[in-house]
């Protein structure tokens, strides 16, 4: 079935969408799709149902009687019976449901399915008695049910662990943001350095630019000052609260103070659990619950050190919320008045560069490490992160922003590349015999295979002409914006 042209992007969910509700095997089935708010989940299940012909509810936040009666009225508009459809109960809905798919493969759509559940916290183990293998209302019917949802620790739940519904659906589907290139190409911007700088304020959040700000992008980079005052700090600016929403949609966040206070640390560079807890006020073991929760609600990532494998480095997902802490929650009182956005702006850009840009560089580095990079490496990563080694003989320790590992065929992973990323500063041959220096302490540490490691710069700013002449004897691979947005 063609996508509908008004859809950018989102190829594999149409396709995966597709593939799910039109399958004609016989009996029922189950799919649940997650992610966060203003992703597109309901644009594509609701297009789904109009070029299939199927039933798409969204629920609401009410009551169970309410909700009974809405979902109520909606399928006497869809079935347009005899006499009007008024449920008493969840198992008579969902019988429902699966008669609708009597004659045909017919997608049913429960949007914002946790919203139901608040209310009927009953109704998956209905659905999961609904869907019992042998139940001859489930083998007689081609329905094919999706759930939906935004809360993200909740739907992580929904299918896992002893919930009612683990095993029941042949469907699990995840819509996540915009890759960095893809958001590019949706913000219609063509300077690699003009993107990078957006997708580390908004990330690849496709409702920002519709819905939130319409269509507003940054003209060049001249306009990017102004583009932030005006879309992101104006308090006239739907974009303004935005941060602040992202953890108030999220049910199981009730310590917001805490939370603000986690994800705060982690913006000002704290990653690892003992610089979170210092910053936080806590002690580690107190922050296990917290960092799991923001993890679960797909705000805060977790990469293991390359190098360390007892440490573990966290970082916040959402560009937005590293913006917000970083540039605008230190002055929050001055910016709701509405009158200091450009001045807070021009005292913060340097953080903005130090703070912001420069760890979104190195992620989006990483990101093409490992997924565009085969050719480049000679061979596909299963892993990239940072890392840090010790270095006894000068006493000190060296970051690695990038640390490609391949598969293991037996015996050690080998270690395909390693770098350093560097957002303003020209990269030059002090770069490569640091790579050098780190290279040799990887040997000697023995952990990984690393006899056909290559040395990578990562650089937005460019290279001296030694550090090509170096690429040319094919000591370093180097790699530009231009080699980034390729």
């Amino acid at each position: 079935m063609r996508k509908p042209d008004d859809m950018f992007g989102r190829e594999r969910e149409w396709e995966a969408l597709v593939r799910f509700a039109s399958d004609e095997q016989p009996s029922a089935t189950l799919g649940v799709v997650s992610g966060r708010r203003r992703q597109g989940k309901s644009f594509l299940l609701a297009a789904l149902c109009q070029e299939m012909g199927g039933f798409y509810f969204s629920a609401q936040e009410a009551t169970e009687a309410e909700s009974l009666a809405l979902i109520g009225n909606a399928l006497t508009r869809y079935l347009d019976p005899v006499a009007p459809f008024m449920p008493t109960n969840w198992s008579t809905v969902v019988d429902v449901l699966l008669r609708i798919g009597r004659e045909r493969p017919v997608p049913v759509v429960i949007d914002e399915f946790p919203y139901l559940v608040q209310a009927s916290p009953a109704l998956p183990s209905i659905i999961q008695a609904a869907y019992a293998p042998r139940r001859a209302e489930r083998v007689e019917s081609r329905t094919r049910l999706l759930l939906c949802g935004s809360a993200m620790s909740f739907m992580g739940r929904l299918l896992s662990g002893n919930a009612p519904l683990r095993g029941r659906a042949s469907l699990d589907l995840p819509v996540d943001t915009f890759d960095y290139r893809l958001a590019a190409r949706f913000w219609g911007l063509n300077d690699p350095r003009l993107a990078v700088l957006v997708h580390a304020v908004v990330g690849g959040t496709p409702a920002y630019r519709t819905e939130m700000i319409r269509y507003d992008a940054p003209k060049d980079l001249g306009d990017f000052d102004d583009w932030i005052t005006r879309a992101i700090m104006s308090p006239g600016s739907p974009m303004f609260l935005e941060a602040r929403y992202l953890l108030a949609e999220e049910p199981d966040l009730r310590d917001s103070a805490l939370y603000n206070s986690v994800l705060n640390a982690i913006a000002d560079g704290n990653s690892g659990r003992g610089g979170i807890a210092a910053f936080v006020g806590r002690k580690s073991n107190e922050l296990a619950h917290p960092l799991t929760v923001l993890e679960d609600a797909g705000l805060v990532m977790r990469e293991t050190d390359a190098f360390r494998g007892n440490r573990t480095d966290f970082r916040i997902k959402e560009p937005l919320l590293v913006f917000y802490h970083a540039i605008m929650r230190p002055f929050w009182p001055q910016l709701l008045r509405g009158t200091g956005a450009e001045r807070i702006w021009r005292r913060g850009k340097q953080r903005f560069a130090g703070n912001v840009l420069g760890p979104h560089f190195e992620r989006l580095c990483r990101e093409w490490t490992l997924h565009s990079a085969e050719q480049t490496l000679g061979d596909w990563p299963t892993q990239v992160t940072a890392g840090t080694i010790n270095d006894p003989a000068n006493r000190t320790t060296h970051e690695v922003d990038v640390a490609a590992v391949g598969h293991a065929d037996g015996g050690k992973a080998p270690l395909l590349a390693i770098g350093e990323v560097n957002w303003g500063e020209t990269m030059g041959a002090d770069h490569l015999e640091r790579l050098r220096r780190v290279l040799e302490l990887v040997k000697r540490g023995g952990k990984y295979d690393a006899e056909r490691t290559r040395l990578v710069c990562y650089s937005a700013a460019g290279f001296t002409e030694e550090l090509r002449e170096a690429e040319a004897r094919g000591e370093v691979v180097l790699v530009g914006l231009g080699e980034l947005y390729g």
